[in-house]
């Protein structure tokens, strides 16, 4: 009878554990709540980055070899899973020549060679770190690429007077997650180097939630009828840097490519006998 009863103990106890295995992940464990700040709203300041080679194409791609033999290994373009929802950049048919047509120029007209702030959401996976400086009325960000910045108005504010690089960006929370509303953004930004554009007609819509102490989960919708034949999205996560002495560093991009802008109208120094 005392075997009996052990063996019915141990077969309920493994049915229960397995169970527990095959229950939903968001049953095991409860939504992440992590520090807020003094009005309640999730603490996201600190210096972010994202680790992924978006920033040469969204798309997923191999490795590929840079634009000087020469240099060997320096410059290549590593591979990538991609970060496209779906696998797919729904070009209208009239715009895919236009993306093709950059990516044979890439080498030389993707605006970050010549060190142009990048844009949204580029600025966000760009391999340079950024920091977020939190307060009630406004969310100010910061990126190391050329010292571009942005602030996010909390509050409604009216529509951009005109068209700039960062564009506008009104943000509202939805729960625990922070949705930037981006548009007044130009035409003269590209996503990646891989030549993936878009026109002045681009609005974007950024999602960021805190997932842990380190870890933000990152979504931008894009969204530009001129250019695409429908809404499109980009999800990765974003890693808060925790080393003791994490700060943005100078990277003062345009004195590294003065000869590529300005070397042209350099006039040749006269030697003197």
């Amino acid at each position: 009878m005392r075997r009996l009863r052990n063996t019915i103990i141990g077969v309920i106890g493994t049915v229960v554990v397995l169970a527990l295995c095959s229950a939903p992940a968001g049953a095991q464990s409860p939504r992440y709540k992590g520090p807020r700040t003094k009005d309640g709203r999730p603490d996201l300041n600190g210096i972010w980055q994202a680790l992924n080679t978006a920033n040469w194409d969204l798309m997923p791609h191999a490795a590929q070899a840079g634009n000087v033999v020469a240099l060997g290994a320096q410059g290549v373009e590593p591979g990538g899973t991609g970060v496209v929802d779906g696998g797919e950049i729904p070009y209208l048919p009239s715009a895919l020549a236009r993306k093709k047509e950059n990516y044979e120029k890439r080498f030389t007209d993707d605006p970050e060679i010549t060190c142009y702030m990048p844009g949204v959401p580029r600025a966000t996976y760009l391999p340079f770190p950024f920091q977020i400086l939190q307060s009630r009325q406004a969310i100010h960000i910061a990126y190391e690429f050329a010292a571009s910045a942005r602030t996010i108005f909390i509050n409604r504010v009216p529509a951009a007077e005109i068209d700039s690089w960062m564009g506008q960006s009104v943000g509202r929370w939805e729960g625990d997650t922070l949705v930037v509303d981006v548009t007044g953004l130009n035409d003269q930004t590209w996503f990646d180097r891989a030549g993936d554009y878009h026109s002045d007609a681009l609005h974007v819509v950024e999602r960021y939630t805190p997932i842990s102490s380190g870890l933000l989960q990152y979504e931008a919708t894009i969204d530009d009828p001129k250019v695409f034949s429908r809404p499109w999205k980009i999800s990765m996560p974003l890693y808060r840097h925790a080393e003791k002495h994490a700060r943005l560093m100078e990277f003062r991009c345009a004195e590294f490519v003065e000869e590529l802008l300005y070397g042209q109208y350099r006039k040749n120094r006269t030697e003197t006998k």
